[in-house]
């Protein structure tokens, strides 16, 4: 009788740590800071990150601006090209067709 006892002893300590669990589960889900807080830490932890950024020079960011510009031109040549050749193209084939 005395295993029987140690049994449900052990038992209902084990579901006295599950309620206790689940009390304190509750407990965490009721201490969740307000929007405002959440705002404002998020709005702290944001500053922190830009602070650890690593940001161009002038000359950097000119310099790309410049390679860009130029990559856009080009590709707006080709574009323009290729558009040029196709109106023709098919001007053509609409001109012995019809």
């Amino acid at each position: 009788m005395a295993e029987n006892e140690k049994l449900e002893q052990t038992a209902q300590t084990a579901s006295d740590k599950a309620d206790k669990a689940k009390k304190d589960k509750k407990s965490e889900k009721k201490s969740k800071p307000g929007v405002f807080a959440r705002i404002g830490k998020w709005l702290k932890d944001m500053k922190s990150e830009l602070k650890k950024v690593q940001w161009p020079t002038r000359k950097q960011t000119v310099n790309n601006t410049l390679i860009v510009i130029a990559c856009v031109v080009v590709v707006g040549i080709f574009i323009w090209l290729f558009d040029l050749v196709a109106n023709k193209g098919i001007g053509l084939i609409l001109s012995l067709l019809g």
